[in-house]
C-alpha cells in the first residue's frame, strides 16, 4: 500500500504548522493564521488522499475538468501550491510533456499549455483531481477520472475509459492520457497496451504504482 502523498501532505502540514507556532511566538498572530489554515488543508488532503480512505472527489473537481469557486476558495492552498509545484517540476527536470506508445496513443503530465498537448487534437483523458482543464482544451473530448496523485482510478472507471478511448481510436482520433507529472514521476504511471479486437484497434491502459 503506497501512502506516498498522504506522508508528504502531513510533512508539508507539520512544517507550515511549526512556522505558525514561531510567528505565534514572535507575536505574529495575523501574519500566523494563513499558515495555521494551510496547514489544516494539508492534513485534511493526507487524510482523504490515503489509500484505506481514498476520496478523490474532495476537492469537487467537476466531469468537465472546472472546480467550484468554493472549491478553489477552501482548497487554495493545495490546488495552488501543486500547480506551481508541477510547472517548477516540469520545467527543472527537462522531461517531455508525453510520450507517444503506440500510435496515436500518448501518455504525459497536466498540460498546463496549448504547447504540452499533442498534435492532431488529440481526446484527453484526465487521471487527476487537482488540476484544472485548461479553457483552450474546450474543443477536445474529454473523459474526467478524478484521483489522487499515486493512486489509481477504481476498475470501474478503468473499464470505461477503455471504451471511451477505444471509440476515439475508432475514430482515428488520438487520445492523450495524462496523470499529475507525466511518465517519469514516481507515483501513478499510466501503461498503455494496444490490442486488436475484431480487426478494430482497442487501447487499455492500466494505472500503476511505480
Amino acid at each position: 500500500m503506497d501512502v506516498g502523498l498522504s506522508i508528504l501532505m502531513v510533512l508539508q502540514a507539520t512544517a507550515l504548522f511549526l512556522i505558525f507556532v514561531s510567528l505565534q511566538n514572535l507575536d505574529f498572530t495575523l501574519l500566523s493564521l494563513p499558515f495555521l489554515y494551510a496547514s489544516l488543508v494539508s492534513l485534511l488532503v493526507s487524510l482523504a488522499s490515503h489509500p484505506s480512505i481514498n476520496i478523490p472527489t474532495l476537492l469537487r473537481k467537476k466531469q468537465d475538468g472546472t472546480f467550484p469557486i468554493w472549491s478553489l476558495i477552501i482548497f487554495s492552498p493545495y490546488l495552488y501550491f501543486v500547480r506551481i509545484f508541477s510547472f517548477l517540476r516540469r520545467f527543472t527536470s527537462g522531461e517531455e510533456p508525453y510520450n507517444e506508445i503506440c500510435e496515436g496513443v500518448y501518455v504525459g503530465g497536466w498540460p498546463y499549455s496549448v504547447d504540452k498537448l499533442p498534435p492532431g487534437n488529440p481526446a484527453i483523458i484526465d487521471c487527476t483531481c487537482e488540476f484544472p482543464r485548461k479553457e483552450e482544451f474546450k474543443g477536445h473530448s474529454y473523459l474526467c477520472l478524478p484521483t489522487w496523485d499515486t493512486r489509481a482510478p477504481q476498475p470501474g472507471e478503468i473499464e470505461s475509459a477503455v471504451e471511451w478511448a477505444s471509440r476515439k481510436r475508432a475514430q482515428n482520433v488520438p487520445v492523450f492520457i495524462h496523470c499529475a507529472y507525466g511518465n517519469q514521476q514516481l507515483s501513478v504511471r499510466i501503461q498503455v497496451i494496444t490490442r486488436l479486437d475484431s480487426g478494430l484497434q482497442g487501447v487499455t491502459f492500466i494505472c500503476v504504482i511505480c
